[in-house]
């Protein structure tokens, strides 16, 4: 059984709407279940709870086939819209270990989840918010920013 949260469906699902009549591919990433409050679920299990922003004219990447702005194996998951209709995965499709791929009319009915071998997989949305994240603070923490700097050539 795979999960995701209820937040990130809707947003995937806003991305694909916003998107068509285009296409849209969206790097998913996981967070250990312990690390979300109320998510009834053992520990260890993975829930789908991120996203990386899908970027346009990335000119690396449409030369190298490689995204050099997501972590490597950050990103289990992989979510693709297919605007005309076919609710499976194809193979133009960025595989992932798991692919969530839905179709319109863009609600939550359309959207199925697909093993790397293209097998559906089952999936359960958690009403259920991610752990808040913020980003560490680069400086030393025991340097006053008010102090003026008295190390060498400062």
């Amino acid at each position: 059984m795979l999960y995701i949260t209820r937040g990130l469906v809707e947003t995937l699902l806003r991305f694909a709407r916003e998107k068509e009549p285009d296409s849209t591919t969206v790097p998913l990433a996981v967070t250990s279940a312990k690390k979300i409050d109320e998510a009834g679920i053992p520990g260890e299990t993975p829930v789908f709870t991120h996203f990386y922003m899908p970027t346009e004219g990335d000119t690396l990447n449409a030369v190298f086939g490689v995204d050099l702005k997501t972590p490597a194996g950050q990103t289990p998951g992989m979510f693709v819209s297919h605007p005309r209709g076919d609710l499976r995965v194809s193979k133009r499709d960025d595989l992932r270990e798991v692919v969530f791929v839905a179709v319109p009319p863009w609600d939550e009915q359309s959207l199925k989840a697909f093993g790397r071998d293209g097998t559906v997989q089952e999936y359960q949305t958690l009403d259920v918010a991610p752990p808040e994240e913020s980003l560490e603070n680069e400086t030393d923490s025991s340097v006053d920013p008010s102090e003026p700097d008295t190390t060498a050539g400062g």
